[in-house]
């Protein structure tokens, strides 16, 4: 289990003072790896201001036009949903997806999305996580602050990482390094493209079908290997269509 292989990543901040809040917060709990997508007004004097001790996380924040850029080398993605979805998700809370986080850093790059103050994340974001992270709240006032809601993450992932008690099995037994996000974006392109070949996917109705394979393989998670033999199946297939639609 590495600390230095979790990343925190918030999406489009629009109040520098909360990137400072979690900045102290990281920094409370042992983790430093802050990214900021497309944050809207940093850097800023109230970011370094709310950061109080924890100025060194923002000095090496790394800023990213996008998520795909924040994660594309991640194995393993946590997004933090307090809503349903139309097409559920596998759902854990903090300390249960902590456990998860905790086991994966000790060979794999993991990240944490938070979306948006005011709205979270979109589902394309949600999309590409392997898991949704939900925070249970009265029902009587379930909003947190941003700050809060790191905070409580990266509390579970401290008391997770202090114990010796974790086991990382699932990690040391795998002959093959799972595939990281980047790659499995290049991979649902490859099956897309590859289910209009066949006329299997209409490409004018997709309907909920890409979102449903999407969500089947972030619950599996295919390792390098796994992948290349999928990718390999999707090219052979291709060529077979392309084939067939020149014979007379």
């Amino acid at each position: 289990m590495s600390t230095d292989n979790i990343r925190i990543v918030l999406v489009n901040t629009s109040h520098p003072g909360n990137i400072g809040g979690v900045a102290r917060a990281m920094k409370n709990m042992g983790l430093n790896r802050l990214y900021l997508v497309a944050p809207r007004d940093y850097p800023h004097e109230q970011a370094e201001w709310r950061a109080v001790s924890a100025k060194d996380i923002l000095d090496t924040a790394i800023v990213v036009p996008t998520v795909e850029d924040a994660i594309t080398d991640c194995q393993f993605v946590v997004g933090t949903s307090a809503r349903e979805r139309r097409i559920p998700w596998p759902l854990l809370d903090a300390r249960q997806c902590a456990e998860r986080m905790a086991v994966a850093s000790s060979q794999e790059q993991v990240a944490v999305l938070f979306g948006r103050e005011d709205r979270g994340l979109t589902n394309d974001e949600l999309r590409v996580c392997n898991l949704h992270l939900n925070i249970p709240t009265s029902g009587a006032y379930s909003s947190l602050n941003l700050a809060m809601a790191v905070q409580i993450v990266a509390y579970e992932l401290y008391m997770v990482m202090s114990s010796p008690i974790v086991s990382t099995n699932e990690v040391e037994q795998w002959d093959s390094p799972f595939a990281s996000q980047g790659s499995m974006e290049h991979f649902y392109q490859h099956l897309e493209e590859t289910l209009i070949d066949v006329e299997f996917l209409d490409p004018t109705a997709p309907r909920q079908l890409m979102a449903r394979l999407r969500r089947l393989y972030s619950r599996v998670r295919l390792d390098d290997m796994e992948l290349n033999i999928l990718r390999g199946m999707l090219t052979e297939t291709q060529k077979w269509v392309k084939r067939a639609s020149k014979e007379p």
